[in-house]
């Protein structure tokens, strides 16, 4: 054989061996490509799990969350409705102070205390104001201002005219307050 004939025989055989191995490493590939796309599926099962779950357990907390607010605030619309009721007893009871009638003075303020304890038991909150605080704009509903009586009233609150109510952390009546100017 020349020299020529055994190097394109060699050529020839390593060719094969080449092309025996690049079809060897397909199987391989084929016998590994389904194990790593079940593996694959799997982890994005797995995610879609956990993504799902995670969603679930927000919605639960959420809805949780709004059933405790709605408990909370459930009566708000009956209990905002009587306090006119509440400001007309207090009205009430200052007039009947003033009178000689006594026992319709303990009859009435015994009345005005369950109605306030009743209501308290709700949740109601009289919100806290004084004359000489602050005035601050997201608790108090200013509804005039006048000049200030002496320097340290001004910016402050003069006189309380309607007091405010919350219903466990929301304010349902802000207290209708004059300021200093």
């Amino acid at each position: 054989m020349s020299e020529k004939a055994k190097s394109e025989e060699f050529d020839e055989t390593l060719m094969d061996n080449e092309s025996q191995e690049e079809q060897n490493e397909v199987n391989e590939t084929e016998e590994v490509s389904p194990k790593e796309k079940l593996t694959a599926e799997l982890a994005a099962e797995k995610d879609k799990f956990l993504r799902l779950f995670a969603e679930f357990e927000n919605y639960k907390r959420r809805t949780s969350k709004e059933r405790m607010e709605l408990f909370k605030t459930a009566g708000q619309e009956v209990i905002v409705s009587l306090l006119p009721v509440m400001d007309d007893f207090d009205r009430a009871m200052k007039e009947l102070a003033k009178s000689e009638d006594k026992e319709m003075f303990k009859g009435v303020e015994l009345i005005s205390n369950k109605f306030r304890e009743t209501l308290k038991n709700k949740g109601l909150e009289e919100v806290d104001v004084k004359q000489g605080d602050k005035f601050d704009a997201e608790l108090h509903n200013a509804v005039t201002q006048i000049p200030a009586p002496s320097k340290k009233l001004k910016g402050k609150i003069v006189d309380i005219i309607e007091k405010g109510f919350k219903l466990g952390d929301k304010i349902i009546r802000h207290p209708k307050v004059v300021v200093g100017n």
